[in-house]
């Protein structure tokens, strides 16, 4: 179901089920999946809710064209659904589960006399699949015992009867060495091959205890009748699965029951955290079959359960597993996730929760220490900048002005902020001219410098101002922001530069001579990425606004159409191209029939 323009109305309208509901942008982008025990309660949440919300959920709200909705049965199914939703789409507001790996599995290939293949393609027709293998050490170890304890064929020859009765193979080396018993040759029957294959089944699927047995029926009847040779074999084959086993048994394997444990942290200690980690251990009958952890990038105000939850769902979906236990270290609803969720505190159980949050507050100390030694790269190319420019402070705050206008016409200008030498982007800002009339690159700067600190002093936010200040342009643009600084009285507090594009000469206040910096310098580098970014972001946002003018003047020409309606038409379209692709039902429900028929009549006219 569909809703447009979520008018409170229309919210009203929205069922009270369980399920799944769909935020989608301009142009039918989806940009955020939810699910809700309660739709309508939800859903409106999001218009009427007394508590502010988050810049991120207001800026998204902002952008919802129109509302899906899909009701299901229970909470669980909505959780599958919505699981299923982000994985395939990415929404832009969704949380990141950054883990687009794919992982092997060891493949059975259905023929006759089967090989075992490993492949991180799934197709159903090839054969059957055990994994997929987070570790492919583990993968290869469970491999070599394979190898060691079974004669599989690694040849890809075409063992049908007919082929084999006409002899058209020959025993190769692998025969020789004891790795195959010929079935090319028909030295081995079918059905002793499958009893193999149906043993290597049982190890794939952790139940070691049935292979033993055999082993240990073929090892005494061999040892009955004297083939002491033989039955050493079979001892050998029986020690490699005990070996095997005793590696990647639990320390208290509860009984050999299934259960998965997650253990959830964030990179911050309160609600305010940016990133969470999940390590999740799949235990399979009393073995550890593999570990993983994952990073989540929250987006909007998910909370850590809510974060835990959808990991859960999406790591048990990815790994086949349906354990009836799953053991958290968190509290979380039961009945959501289909399955028995603990959080133990103490005995075995615990144990194994501990081995998790271990695991999981590596992969965050891990990933803290990674960020920290890109900081610190960033940090060099600024101590390198400090140093070539002779500043006082190290640059770690650095903001750029640059001015554009087309022949004088639709002066603007625009900010680029930098944070230990990368780009904030919540922090650029636009700046439209508004004290100076026709091409005045000069007092334009003077302008906007002015307008920009201005402010931050106003709000009482000194520790706002930047370290560095670029300026884009030559000796003229510097003088004209370093007026606006020391009207504003700052001048001495902050440090300003300017980079002119000819020469790439640097500038600083006082002095005549310009800087030239070495061309394979990090420090021009960077100044050349600053300057560059807000050439780019200043050209952007002319074009935008010239644009705008070229349409507001062109859907001003249309008989029986405001401004406000104009006004209306550029909020949600943008452009006359916007205007064209949207169906007509739209634009009626936006503006009207008549008002649409009119708009209608002069496109097809232009």
């Amino acid at each position: 179901m569909k809703i447009h323009r979520y008018t409170k109305n229309q919210i009203n309208l929205l069922p009270k089920n369980p399920g799944i509901y769909k935020f989608y942008g301009i142009k039918e982008n989806l940009i955020y999946v939810g699910k809700a025990k309660n739709i309508k309660k939800r859903v409106n949440s999001y218009f009427t809710d007394k508590k502010e919300p988050s810049i991120k959920t207001r800026k998204m709200v902002k952008k919802v064209e129109y509302i899906e909705y899909t009701i299901v049965n229970s909470e669980y199914e909505a959780l599958l659904l919505e699981n299923n939703l982000i994985k395939n789409n990415k929404p832009k507001y969704n949380i990141l589960l950054r883990d687009d790996k794919t992982f092997p599995f060891i493949c059975i290939l259905d023929e006759r006399f089967p090989r075992i293949i490993t492949t991180r393609k799934v197709e159903d027709k090839m054969g059957e699949y055990y994994g997929p293998f987070s570790n492919l050490q583990a993968m290869y170890k469970i491999l070599d015992l394979i190898k060691d304890t079974f004669t599989i064929r690694t040849c890809n020859l075409n063992l049908s009867k007919k082929n084999i009765e006409k002899k058209k193979f020959k025993i190769c080396l692998e025969y020789h060495i004891k790795n195959c018993k010929g079935p090319c040759e028909n030295f081995q029957t079918e059905n002793d091959y499958n009893d193999d294959i149906n043993q290597i089944k049982n190890i794939l699927k952790g139940n070691f205890n049935e292979v033993k047995k055999r082993l240990k029926n073929q090892m005494l009847e061999s040892a009955k009748n004297q083939k002491f040779e033989t039955a050493q074999e079979y001892k050998e084959k029986i020690e490699a699965i005990d070996q095997y086993y005793s590696k990647s048994l639990v320390t208290n394997p509860i009984n050999a029951i299934d259960i998965d444990i997650f253990a959830i942290t964030t990179d911050n200690t309160n609600a305010n955290f940016e990133k969470a980690y999940i390590s999740y251990i799949k235990i399979k009958k009393g073995l550890i079959t593999f570990t993983k952890n994952i990073e989540i990038q929250r987006k909007l105000e998910e909370t850590i359960k809510e974060i835990l939850i959808l990991g859960i769902v999406y790591l048990r979906e990815q790994h086949a597993s349906n354990a009836k236990l799953i053991i958290t270290n968190i509290n979380i609803e039961k009945e959501i996730l289909n399955a028995e969720v603990l959080v133990p505190k103490i005995g075995d159980k615990r144990k194994l929760l501990e081995l998790a949050i271990k695991n999981v507050l590596l992969a965050k100390k891990d990933n803290l220490e990674k960020d920290q030694k890109n900081k610190d790269k960033s940090n060099v190319v600024l101590y390198n900048l400090q140093k070539d420019l002779n500043l006082k402070k190290l640059p770690i705050n650095i903001e750029c002005f640059d001015n554009s206008n087309l022949q004088g016409t639709t002066p603007v200008s625009a900010m680029v902020s930098f944070i230990n030498g990368k780009p904030s982007k919540k922090n650029y800002r636009h700046f439209n001219i508004k004290e100076v009339s026709g091409p005045n690159d000069f007092a334009s700067m003077e302008e906007v410098v002015r307008r920009r600190y201005k402010k931050i002093l106003l709000e009482n936010r000194i520790e706002g101002l930047p370290n560095l200040i670029v300026i884009d342009g030559g000796k003229g643009q510097l003088s004209s922001a370093i007026k606006a600084l020391k009207n504003l009285d700052i001048f001495n507090k902050i440090e300003i530069i300017s980079i002119a594009k000819r020469l790439e000469e640097i500038y600083k206040p006082n002095d005549s001579y310009p800087i030239h910096l070495n061309k394979s310098s990090s420090s021009l580098k960077i100044l050349q990425y600053i300057r560059d970014e807000a050439h780019r972001f200043a050209i952007n946002f002319h074009k935008h606004k010239r644009d705008k003018q070229n349409i507001k003047s062109e859907l001003h020409n249309i008989k029986g159409i405001g401004p406000k309606t104009v006004q209306l038409l550029l909020k949600h379209y943008k452009s006359i191209n916007g205007i064209k692709e949207t169906k007509k039902e739209n634009i009626i429900e936006l503006v009207g029939i008549s008002k649409a028929k009119l708009i209608e009549s002069f496109l097809k006219k232009n």
